[in-house]
């Protein structure tokens, strides 16, 4: 039996430098989000990542024209809760790792398998465990 073509197969995950570089059109990035779209994976990134790539340089139209293509998850108080106890779990201080706190969590509640494209492997693997794969960009 095959998943109806209207319920997507996953999700992608990008982390601050995955939309940055996908603001930037990178090679790699763009590859993935092409991947994502042919196997109808849905792209999000956590509304706390855009406090990370908003700058005053950033080409705003690129960065609208990206955003329009991917879903910009809330924190919710649920998202703010869990990404906490993942602090606690991993004895991690909300300071430093509050931002990869907020976006775990929201690839944690997203639909599987996810996939989150970030420079930080090892933040997220840390605080996802092995319920998300984490690939380097």
């Amino acid at each position: 039996m095959s998943r109806s073509p209207a319920v997507p197969g996953g999700t992608l995950v990008l982390d601050s430098e995955g939309l940055a570089k996908a603001v930037l059109r990178d090679r790699t990035v763009t590859g993935w989000l092409a991947l994502a779209r042919a196997d109808d994976l849905r792209v999000i990134t956590s509304a706390a990542t855009l406090v990370e790539v908003v700058h005053p340089r950033i080409n705003r139209p690129a960065l609208e024209w990206t955003l329009s293509r991917l879903v910009v998850e809330p924190v919710t108080e649920s998202i703010a809760q869990h990404a906490a106890t993942l602090l606690a779990d991993t004895s991690l201080h909300g300071h430093k790792y509050a931002i990869d706190a907020m976006l775990s969590a929201t690839a944690l509640a997203a639909a599987g398998p996810v996939t989150v494209l970030t420079s930080d492997p090892e933040d997220l693997t840390t605080l996802c465990g092995r319920r998300v794969t984490v690939i380097k960009i």
